[in-house]
């Protein structure tokens, strides 16, 4: 077949690439450990009954997004886009921008951004983020955004992967900057306790994008983009219709009219994340990062990541390695927080590694 009607952009690709963790303790995905009890889930269960499978689900997905709307004190003067999750929120948006607009991001930060762009062939632009605290370099920021006028700017707050907040006081100057949209990805907010969402009104080009996934719902693909009728009324014309199936809307409503249980799952995951990095503080060979996320950036000693990764892996357990990304991620691995058994075996896992390559 000739390759030549694909695109130069498309050619030059890699394809994001998910590791099989069959048989693993899995701790690299950012997911929720816990299932839920069985009351719930036979009540669920009994919900999905009513399901009409013959028929299109609501396209505007009225009953979830209404739920939405009040459990995450969203402006009534704002609207809500739903997307199957928020990869497809963040394609919308890219898609919707002329094909010569430039897009800016920090780097580190979540792959989605650049990846999604480079597929359209939009002019995508990083700032590496500060060494070692990893945070904003705010100048070098201003400086991209006077000198290549981004149409989007996309932060991560907290960030993926490096899990620090950034300086609010730094994104309100970037919002301030900004000639386009700014993006907050606010996917772990349940773990930060810090949100821009009050601060909606004051920005006409700010959008906040959330999801489901980190919550506990990863299966669902349920994210949602906030932003004014304005921008969102545009965003919705290149939404495909239907993109919410009807068992994603009937579950989400149903989890989130539970929203106890995952505040309950929540507060385990940060206790444990204080644990987690207490304990990795004390390892020699270990540099941990503090975290508002539900996962933690920690970095080994130089060259010894990819060795320790396969090491931890080795002894059944599956964290994730960043140092093949180079730049500020060069010897780091990312563990996500897990179950308090899963956490210990990984510690575990850790620890006999660093004993048998030191």
């Amino acid at each position: 077949m000739n390759k030549s009607i694909f695109r130069k952009e498309v050619l030059a690709m890699s394809a994001y690439k998910v590791a099989d963790a069959s048989g693993f303790i899995k701790l690299d995905a950012m997911e929720n450990p816990y299932n839920w009890p069985e009351d719930i889930t036979q009540s669920w269960l009994e919900t999905l009954k009513t399901c009409e499978l013959n028929r299109y689900p609501d396209p505007e997905a009225k009953q979830l997004t209404q739920t939405i709307r009040e459990q995450n004190n969203i402006p009534p003067t704002h609207d809500v886009l739903l997307g199957n999750g928020s990869d497809e929120l963040i394609q919308i948006l890219l898609m919707a921008l002329s094909p010569t607009a430039s897009v800016l991001a920090p780097q580190p930060s979540f792959v989605m951004y650049q990846q999604i762009s480079q597929s359209l062939g939009l002019n995508f632009i990083n700032v590496p983020l500060l060494p070692d605290t990893f945070g904003l370099d705010l100048p070098a920021m201003l400086a991209a955004i006077a000198t290549h006028q981004p149409a989007i700017i996309f932060l991560a707050y907290p960030n993926n992967p490096t899990s620090n907040l950034f300086s609010s006081q730094a994104i309100r100057q970037i919002i301030a900057a900004a000639n386009g949209l700014v993006v907050l990805d606010e996917a772990y907010a349940p773990f930060a306790n810090a949100s821009f969402m009050d601060e909606l009104a004051q920005y006409e080009n700010l959008l906040i994008m959330r999801t489901v996934s980190k919550l506990g719902l990863a299966g669902l693909r349920l994210g949602y983009l906030v932003g004014t009728p304005t921008i969102i009324e545009q965003l919705n014309k290149i939404r495909l219709p239907y993109n919410i199936n009807i068992l994603t809307q009937a579950t989400a409503y149903f989890a989130l009219t539970h929203h106890a249980l995952f505040d309950e799952q929540t507060q385990k995951i940060c206790a444990e994340r204080t644990n987690v990095y207490e304990q990795l503080c004390k390892l020699d060979g270990i540099t941990a990062y503090p975290s508002a996320a539900n996962f933690i950036l920690f970095k080994t000693a130089k060259n010894k990541a990819t060795d320790i990764f396969t090491a931890i892996k080795q002894q059944g357990v599956l964290i994730k390695n960043m140092s093949p990304q180079g730049g500020l991620l060069a010897d780091c691995l990312r563990v996500t927080i897990g179950k308090p058994e899963e956490n210990q075996a990984f510690l575990a896992a850790l620890k006999v590694s660093l004993e048998k390559l030191s």
